[in-house]
């Protein structure tokens, strides 16, 4: 069937991402089908259940912001895929981000972390921006690091956790053992059970014929929408245990061109930021498409609200704001992606699009306890 040979010839680009040995994630339970790869997991910090249990109280735990106001699930909502349904994300002082918060549904297979920043890849290293941070403020415990690992020490069910998380560590209460934790419980954060993946597997009435024949437009060289959102986890920033070369995109999808020179606004430059080159204005990071009707708004800045309202855009191949500071025609700017070159679909077509994207949704992640707030439990 012709969307069946379209999946494989995906797959084969995401079975070229990084090399590491799936031996270290041995001796934990992902509860993966055996069509899934194992996430990759760095050698300084193996999973483990207490750690992970460890990592999931801190994720929702409001002491560890500067005012006890907010945790990292403040902006990590599990109910919203572990996105917060803002346009743009608030830190615990008030002040409004530039970007949205980012889904943490398999972040364990991203290959690059955040909307654009190519020198972040591993959790741990994240982690410590939003907790340490104040350009812009998150969480707000920059300079107060002793509070973090007094807090490990001090309350009994961490103190607990930390020691049999860490059992070779003299001092097993420091800041960086909260952060390694931190990261194993969102490393743990997998999604494999949508109604796509049930269908790949066998059950075929797993997709309703409107999503099928979504699967073939998605899929499609008319609609291009499988280069950037490919492979298994439905982007083009991928890894895993046992894949080979580091997968890395991130893309310009002409949602801005300010003043025809195709400019992005000062505060959202995309890439651009981090490299200084001109040709990296306004690239940004392929979000996986998993789980994709939970975290709207869209875009790195919350700038679209619906999924029929991303369609349109590529359908244009590029925003048109006609008017506002913001003023510009997306599809003109000089640097879109080849892959934004619009395309044209009847309502029907348009209606099984979004019919196949909501079939990439796993209910099971918004409702398993293993990621739930266990102060509310």
């Amino acid at each position: 069937m012709k969307y069946l040979a379209a999946i494989a010839g995906v797959g084969v680009v995401v079975a070229i991402a990084i090399t590491l040995s799936t031996s270290q994630t041995a001796t934990y339970d992902w509860h993966l089908p055996s069509t899934f790869p194992h996430p990759q997991v760095p050698e300084n910090n193996p999973m483990s259940d207490t750690k992970v249990k460890l990592g999931r109280w801190l994720f929702y735990d409001t002491r560890l912001s500067g005012n006890n106001t907010m945790s990292c699930a403040t902006c990590h909502i599990q109910a919203l895929a572990f996105t917060d349904g803002k346009t743009r994300s608030v830190g615990s002082t008030g002040i409004v981000h530039p970007r949205s918060s980012m889904g943490l549904v398999n972040t364990a297979y991203a290959s690059r972390l955040t909307w654009a920043n190519p020198l972040l890849d591993r959790l741990e290293d994240q982690a410590l921006t939003p907790l340490l941070g104040d350009s812009p403020v998150e969480m707000g415990m920059g300079g107060r690091e002793a509070e973090i690992a007094a807090l490990l020490a001090s309350d009994d069910n961490y103190r607990s956790l930390a020691k049999a998380s860490f059992p070779n560590d003299e001092n097993p209460y420091s800041v960086l053992n909260a952060v390694r934790s931190i990261a194993a419980f969102v490393r743990s954060i997998v999604s494999y059970d949508s109604p796509y993946d049930r269908y790949l597997e066998g059950d075929l009435a797993a997709l309703t014929p409107a999503a099928e024949r979504g699967l073939e437009l998605f899929f499609s060289e008319e609609l291009e929408c499988f280069h950037c959102h490919g492979g298994f986890n439905f982007t083009d920033s991928t890894t895993h245990a046992n894949s080979n070369v580091d997968q890395v995109g991130f893309h310009n999808t002409g949602l801005y061109n300010l003043n025809a020179s195709g400019a992005y606004p000062d505060d959202n430059t995309g890439l651009f930021d981090m490299t200084g080159k001109v040709r990296d204005m306004g690239r940004f990071k392929a979000p996986s498409l998993r789980n994709i009707t939970l975290t709207a708004p869209y875009m790195h800045d919350g700038s679209i609200a619906t999924l029929g309202a991303v369609i349109d855009h590529y359908a244009r191949g590029g925003r048109l704001i006609e008017e506002g500071i913001k003023a510009g025609d997306g599809r003109l700017s000089p640097f879109k992606s080849e892959f934004v070159d619009g395309f044209e679909l009847t309502d029907e077509e348009r209606a099984d699009l979004v019919e196949f994207l909501s079939s990439l949704t796993d209910q099971s992640v918004v409702s398993d306890e293993r990621w739930a707030d266990p102060f509310e439990r």
